[in-house]
């Protein structure tokens, strides 16, 4: 006579991958939250004094227009940026907001992300582009962020084949709880850059970075 153990009941294949997949992407939306958090609400009201239900939520770029008083055309998204000093090269993609205000941030972090309600690279006005500091394996794609210096150069390729170039004017080590809106989002008559990632002690209490690293550029040279 033959006799069997209790039936051992094995998820399928299937059911185990889709399983992985929902803890690496809530993992990646948790840590992209927290981190948009850190990079500080855009104040438009403090920037640019306009006003309104949806004022807090996007921050208004610059008005397009050139000294003549003409318009100023609006130039193709950006798609990669290059930093040979501090040995930055990364593809940028648009973010927006989450629903609290605050700056989203990649999915990646090996990507820079840039705030596409406000002004293209190239554009009158500061451009944002974003980027992880450090990830769960180690450093991410600002992590030299912080060592660039006065006249550094960044570049930003965008998606019609062009390059703008851009000169550093001064980096800033921030507080979190103090960020300056009105410097970063404010509006500008020139064609500048804001780099933005997190900076200072980490809290392990929180797991947050306590101040955020800003990098304050402006345009040097036309498209390329």
């Amino acid at each position: 006579m033959t006799t069997t153990g209790p039936k051992i009941v094995r998820p399928a294949r299937w059911l185990v991958l889709i399983g992985i997949l929902l803890i690496g992407v809530s993992g990646q939306k948790f840590v992209s939250s927290e981190y948009g958090k850190l990079v500080g609400v855009p104040d438009v009201t403090a920037a640019t004094g306009s006003a309104g239900p949806d004022a807090r939520l996007v921050p208004a770029p610059a008005a397009p227009r050139d000294p003549a008083g003409g318009e100023w055309r609006q130039n193709s998204p950006p798609t990669f940026l290059r930093i040979p000093e501090v040995g930055i090269s990364a593809p940028v993609g648009p973010v927006g907001l989450n629903t609290d205000g605050t700056l989203e941030v990649p999915t990646s972090w090996t990507d820079v992300g840039w705030y596409e309600y406000g002004p293209r690279p190239g554009d009158v006005g500061a451009s944002v582009l974003v980027g992880h500091y450090d990830s769960t394996t180690g450093p991410a794609v600002f992590y030299r962020l912080d060592r660039l210096r006065k006249s550094d150069t960044i570049e930003v390729s965008r998606a019609d084949g062009t390059v703008v170039r851009f000169t550093v004017d001064r980096i800033q080590d921030v507080a979190k709880d103090a960020f300056p809106a009105a410097e970063v989002y404010g509006r500008s008559d020139r064609p500048e850059l804001r780099l933005i990632t997190c900076g200072g002690a980490f809290d392990k209490k929180t797991h947050h970075y306590l101040k955020n690293v800003i990098v304050y550029a402006h345009a040097v040279a036309g498209p390329a």
